[in-house]
């Protein structure tokens, strides 16, 4: 029997913050997770102890890895948690290590995480790559273990434990590709009107994913608006210089071919909120925080131009999850299990899928134009300089912008058939992450990652 896909919207758009959705969000999230399970057991440790394994401890630096356990273990959430106080957050426990906990507080020392070695671990088959296990101690005893796993956009589960269930049967069921366009041909709609219905059948009170929908959507454009704000060197030692004011300014003064405008001022706004994201500002998952950029830079130049209606861009919205949640369930959207096509691959197939569908596509088009743009960015490699998300993540980005419209045109514009399916794509994207070396995804190991020499 085949399992309706029930993974949420507002989990494939999760606001956040930067640098990293599975390095940074996930093991906030985590962390706070495990202090709940703590505080529901009415156990108090005397101090709390974390590793990070694989992927997180090979470049969990670069991505605040270690600031994220620490606040989640203070119950902050990504969403709300203040921007100061977590970059900050080293500095405080180093001269104040106690953390309220329940009744009372626990000590939380910023060595308490722990970035193993890979010859610590490498005889021990890990669970995903992205594995945190985290002690709440009492002298030498150890008074609760877990160990978590941060699987991509800040998705994080314990081994063996199964996907929470939605609410409900979803109303219009469909487990893949194929069956979400049967689905939509079905209602005489797209893509996003298949999900809008699923997910109005679950709300708690009307109107509730509308808002959510509109919270990500200001939030696209509230971190677009500081990224063009911003100027000088992003942090990490990379020495790589904001780059979006400026090209944006090269589109406005018309040095840009005008033909090429749009996606020029759209690549100008993937640098914006990549940028941003990079510095550990406020950002979406879209479907990660590595490839955040793609959709919502699309979308919203597009909008600008266009003047789209509110619901209209909710549909477009739900369309391009649509295709994060198809991907999510049969492949993996997280760079360290998959390499970077499952992060900016996936992206710029939901910027494609949306697009198609706002510059009047069918659902059978819409779907080719997320198989074009899956297809060729099939064995990208996730390879950060320094573990920073940087180099090359934030061109990564951009160039996602032109392939999303490539995609987009080559779908309403030349392909009769597509020869090889979405779900066949995600299928060989997935064994390829697993063919693919470890070097090469998120270890910052290999590829571009160890092209810069260091002296």
């Amino acid at each position: 029997m085949t399992v309706p896909i029930t993974v949420r919207l507002l989990e494939i758009f999760r606001i956040g913050l930067g640098p990293s959705s599975s390095h940074t969000v996930g093991p906030m999230r985590a962390a706070a997770f495990f202090r709940e399970a703590c505080v529901a057991r009415g156990i108090l440790p005397e101090r709390v102890e974390v590793d990070l394994l694989g992927s997180l401890s090979a470049t969990g630096h670069g991505h605040l890895t270690d600031r994220a356990v620490l606040a989640g273990l203070h119950s902050w959430h990504p969403e709300t948690v203040d921007l100061d106080s977590f970059h900050g957050i080293l500095d405080t426990l180093a001269k104040d290590p106690r953390v309220s906990w329940g009744n009372g507080f626990t000590t939380v020392k910023p060595d308490a995480v722990r970035f193993l070695r890979y010859a610590e671990y490498r005889h021990e088959e890990l669970p995903h790559p992205n594995t945190l296990r985290f002690r709440a101690m009492r002298g030498k005893d150890v008074l609760l273990e877990e160990t978590w796993c941060s699987v991509g956009g800040g998705f994080v589960q314990r081994p063996g434990d199964p996907v929470p269930p939605p609410p409900g049967a979803p109303l219009h069921p469909f487990h893949d590709g194929r069956t979400l366009v049967a689905r939509a041909t079905e209602l005489k709609g797209t893509l996003g009107d298949v999900i809008l219905a699923n997910e109005q059948n679950w709300e708690t009170r009307t109107g509730e994913i509308a808002e959510g929908i509109d919270r990500v959507w200001a939030a696209f454009q509230a971190c677009i608006s500081r990224g063009l704000e911003r100027k000088g060197d992003l942090p990490g030692g990379l020495g790589v210089k904001r780059r979006a004011a400026e090209l944006l300014a090269r589109v406005e003064s018309g040095k840009v071919e005008r033909v090429y405008s749009h996606i020029a001022r759209a690549q100008a706004y993937a640098f914006a909120i990549n940028e941003e994201n990079a510095a550990g500002g406020r950002v979406v998952t879209a479907p990660t925080n590595g490839a955040a950029g793609i959709v919502p830079a699309v979308l919203v130049e597009f909008a600008e131009r266009t003047m789209l209606h509110p619901d209209v861009i909710r549909n477009a919205l739900a369309t391009a999850g649509a295709i994060g949640m198809i991907v999510k369930t049969h492949a993996s959207i997280s760079g360290a299990e998959v390499g970077c096509q499952g992060e900016v691959g996936t992206a710029t197939a939901m910027a494609a899928a949306a697009l198609c569908q706002l510059m009047g596509g069918d659902v059978k088009q819409v779907e080719v134009a997320a198989e074009i743009a899956m297809e060729h960015n099939l064995g990208l490699t996730c390879d950060p300089i320094k573990g920073l998300v940087q180099a090359p993540c934030i061109e990564r980005n951009a160039m996602g912008v032109a392939k999303a419209w490539s995609a987009a045109q080559l779908s309403l514009h030349s392909v009769l058939s597509n020869v090889v399916s979405l779900d066949r794509v995600i299928a060989v994207m997935k064994r390829t992450g697993e063919d693919m070396r470890r070097e090469y995804k998120e270890t910052s190991e290999g590829g571009l990652a160890v092209s810069l020499p260091e002296c």
